[in-house]
């Protein structure tokens, strides 16, 4: 099936011309004493840790200048009740706006927020690094086929448009220049055809940046399988998955996101030849092939879109929608922690070890006998700096 018009409308990404969409600012959602609490060492005691597999009897984390200490010398002690303990949580798929954006994300305990298209330079320089609130990473922009309806966006940069492989070199130089930490292609049916993905994705690769792959429809995996990506973003709304075709996420090593919440709500509309039976029976046959699948929501308030998974909370939906499709708990919570750090490099969070970053939620429950206990946040660290939660 030919794309449906909301896989083309999608990546109106955050900002048209790059603008900022305004949410308002959560009351509770604000750094606690940012400008201090970074240097103040905190021991958690009686807290029960996710350590990537199971919980772990009630113990003690030390927070020390924002990474995970070691000692409790000098530590403020908070007693944690036997709440547990989980890694900050990563959202492999969300699309920036402004600092709101990232208050709201860290209030429901989404510390690390991997964005697939925002611009222009600026925005995203300006929501890096901000100290107590989430970490960001992002593709800039992404590229797209002229004529596509990414490519009438007002402002959208014309250097994102890539028509033939001989401009792949191009595009992918622009990015990196702009800092770029991973390279987003739009595969729609029609847009980039096959050769000038293969470019895209040759070119990136050699230097040194991983390739995420837009691939809502069926006819659009088996490109981005071909092209050799790294990531496929979505799953197929026309047509599930087929054993042979998720097998072949896994035996070449394909990562999926599949953002099931946003696909829900696209298949909530009513358009005709879709369906969320083929995206969730799409996640059942990867996770029966072994493929590895991360959580990602699509999160985003872009006008024109009609469907908008609201920042943070939704990456909390989206695990019930993983464990609705097959994984266990811990597979979910894996799969918003220690997966996706390792996918995307990032090789200082994602568990609770010393040294590692001090990005930490404490639930009250039991995440791994119900996955519907990381809803209920009772503190969130960033960086060491605490961090109010949602009411």
């Amino acid at each position: 099936m030919s794309s449906t018009p909301w896989t083309r409308r999608k990546f109106l990404g955050t900002a048209a011309a790059g603008a900022a969409v305004g949410i308002p600012a959560l009351a509770t959602g604000t750094a606690l004493a940012a400008d201090t609490a970074a240097s103040e060492k905190i021991a958690l005691t009686n807290v029960r840790v996710f350590d990537g597999r199971t919980l772990s009897a009630p113990r003690t984390v030390v927070i020390d200048h924002g990474l995970i200490g070691v000692t409790t010398i000098g530590a403020r002690v908070i007693d944690g009740k036997g709440a547990t303990l989980l890694p900050g949580l990563i959202d492999s798929h969300i699309h920036l706006e402004n600092v709101a954006t990232l208050e709201q994300l860290t209030s429901y305990g989404v510390t690390t927020g991997l964005d697939m298209a925002c611009w222009p330079r600026s925005l995203v320089d300006s929501l890096r690094r901000r100290p107590g609130l989430t970490d960001i990473r992002s593709a800039g922009v992404p590229a797209t086929a002229p004529g596509s309806l990414e490519s009438q966006i007002p402002g959208f940069p014309q250097s994102a448009l890539v028509s033939s492989p001989s401009q792949a070199e191009a595009f992918v130089a622009a990015r990196v220049a702009e800092g770029s930490d991973y390279i987003k292609l739009i595969i729609d049916i029609p847009g980039l055809d096959q050769a000038t993905l293969n470019a895209l994705t040759a070119v990136a690769h050699r230097y040194g940046k991983q390739v995420m792959a837009h691939a809502p429809a069926s006819a659009a995996v088996a490109e981005a399988l071909l092209a050799g990506v790294d990531m496929i973003h979505h799953v197929p709304l026309d047509t599930a998955l087929t054993p042979a075709v998720a097998g072949q996420y896994a035996s070449r090593g394909r990562v999926s996101v599949p953002t099931l919440t946003i696909m829900e709500g696209f298949a909530g509309l009513g358009i005709p030849g879709t369906s969320y039976a083929a995206a969730r029976d799409s996640v059942t046959a990867l996770h029966r092939a072994g493929a590895q699948i991360l959580a990602g929501t699509d999160s985003n308030h872009t006008p024109g879109i009609p469907v908008n998974p609201p920042f943070g909370s939704s990456l909390h939906h989206e695990l019930e929608l993983l464990v609705g499709a097959g994984l266990s708990t811990v597979e979910a919570l894996r799969a918003a922690t220690v997966l996706p750090a390792q996918a995307f490099r990032l090789y200082d969070r994602g568990v609770i070890l010393p040294g590692y970053r001090a990005d930490l939620v404490l639930v009250d429950g039991d995440p791994v006998a119900d996955i519907r206990a990381t809803r209920r946040i009772q503190r969130v660290w960033a960086g060491g700096i605490e961090h109010a939660p949602a009411a």
